[in-house]
């Protein structure tokens, strides 16, 4: 599941990069842009696979104290790609663009 939403978020990100760079901008600003206009549906998407995990994280429920490792985890990750790939997804493709361009 993390896996999936971590994916979904990059491609989002690259995709609207792309869109800036074949508009005419210089590749910083570009970045910079795809990061503005993506960052709400990102956060939005990770917010809400987190309100879907917090009563597994809560235990609450019958049987649900099996999962809730299970759930702490999965809103821990889906938390810490999102921050990660709103810096590190966009620093790479420009760290490995400027390199290719050189």
């Amino acid at each position: 599941m993390v896996i999936g939403i971590v994916a979904k978020n990059g491609i989002l990100l690259l995709d609207a990069n792309q869109k800036f760079r074949a508009a005419g901008m210089p590749p910083d600003e570009a970045i910079i842009q795809a990061g503005r206009r993506r960052l709400r549906p990102i956060v939005m998407t990770a917010l809400a696979a987190v309100a879907g995990m917090l009563p597994l994280a809560l235990a609450l429920g019958a049987g649900s104290q099996m999962l809730q490792p299970l759930a702490i985890a999965v809103i821990g990750g889906i938390l810490i790609s999102m921050v990660l790939s709103l810096i590190i997804t966009p620093a790479m493709q420009f760290y490995l663009e400027n390199k290719r361009e050189a």
